[in-house]
């Protein structure tokens, strides 16, 4: 997947997470072709997974924002304002699975 745009790949996985009945929001979308993608997965139980993609021996990963997965929902958000602070250029994406699913290829890493 590394020759396609972010752009593409976010909605690809959010047309497969919709099929699902799985509400997918794309909050903020990245200004480049391959912008960096900052992830929250809301639990639906008062907590969050905030995950930041990442490369780690050229695969892409997930890693946790913030050292804890899951997170209570108001961290989350803190989390998410960070991040999106830090890297303006970053798509903000939110999933509501209860499950945790985070619906991109990639393993979550700590």
């Amino acid at each position: 997947m590394d020759d396609i745009s972010t752009e593409w790949m976010v909605a690809a996985q959010m047309r497969l997470a919709q099929m699902e009945g799985v509400p997918f929001v794309v909050l903020r979308r990245g200004s480049m072709p391959s912008s960096t993608i900052i992830l929250r997965v809301n639990l639906l139980n008062g907590s969050s997974r905030v995950l930041l993609q990442s490369r780690l021996d050229d695969e892409r990963v997930w890693m946790p924002a913030g050292g804890r997965d899951p997170m209570p929902d108001i961290d989350a958000d803190d989390a998410m304002r960070r991040e999106a602070q830090f890297d303006p250029d970053a798509w903000l994406l939110e999933i509501e699975d209860k499950a945790g699913r985070i619906w991109f290829p990639g393993k979550v890493v700590t």
